[in-house]
């Protein structure tokens, strides 16, 4: 049930508030999304992995699907963007359009999945698609031991991520510590060690994040 005395209101003068969800595979950040969004009720974006055509045949296939399967996710999270870029209401984001190019494009080409040829393809059209997008006023990054993750995805049964191997989740992991220790310097990064915190089944978890959050919100200037 909504807390009405936590939520975060905008005054008339403010910009509303973006914030971003970040974090590898299983990690919790669509659940957490949907406890921020009923929290302080805001609208949520999730990601689309339920209906995406490609992600069975990518697992079966990482050469031929990789850049097919970045492509779409790329298209689909624009669209997304550019919704929150025009929007006047705040916001919560289960994973960002800057993770598919710095994570998930970057490892799969680290990998050999990905061509050259089709990795510059792909980042010069992120680019060419992200220069005027709005970023997040806030990135909360969930963080997580491999085999937290693994485990967590097993526990979840989805059949095209029984495929999902630890290395892969382990090589995801350093991507995102390298994208993260750049990202501080430039937005606040929230990051919360989900190994520890129980967001789910502990109150004061969650209650401690959202104080991290409206702390954040606050310091959001006038339009």
């Amino acid at each position: 049930m909504q807390n009405p005395n936590a939520q975060v209101k905008n005054a008339e003068n403010k910009q509303p508030f973006y914030l971003a969800v970040a974090g590898n595979i299983g990690v919790g950040k669509t659940t957490l999304t949907k406890m921020i969004s009923e929290r302080f009720a805001w609208k949520a974006y999730y990601e689309r992995v339920i209906d995406n055509p490609y992600l069975n045949d990518f697992y079966t296939d990482m050469h031929r699907w990789s850049f097919n399967l970045q492509v779409y996710f790329l298209s689909r999270r624009f669209m997304d963007q550019r919704v929150i870029s025009e929007s006047n209401e705040s916001c919560v984001q289960d994973r960002t359009i800057y993770e598919d190019a710095e994570i998930f494009a970057y490892i799969l080409h680290k990998q050999g999945f990905m061509s050259d040829r089709d990795y510059d393809n792909y980042r010069e059209l992120f680019y060419a698609m992200t220069d005027y997008l709005r970023k997040p006023h806030m990135i909360l990054y969930l963080r997580a031991s491999t085999w937290t993750l693994i485990s967590r995805i097993r526990k979840r049964g989805r059949e095209f991520e029984k495929r999902i191997t630890t290395e892969y989740l382990f090589e995801l992991n350093d991507a995102y510590e390298r994208w993260i220790e750049q990202l501080q310097s430039t937005l606040p990064v929230l990051i919360v060690e989900a190994d520890q915190i129980d967001f789910e089944k502990r109150p004061e978890d969650f209650s401690y994040i959202c104080h991290r959050i409206e702390s954040e919100a606050d310091k959001v200037p006038a339009k």
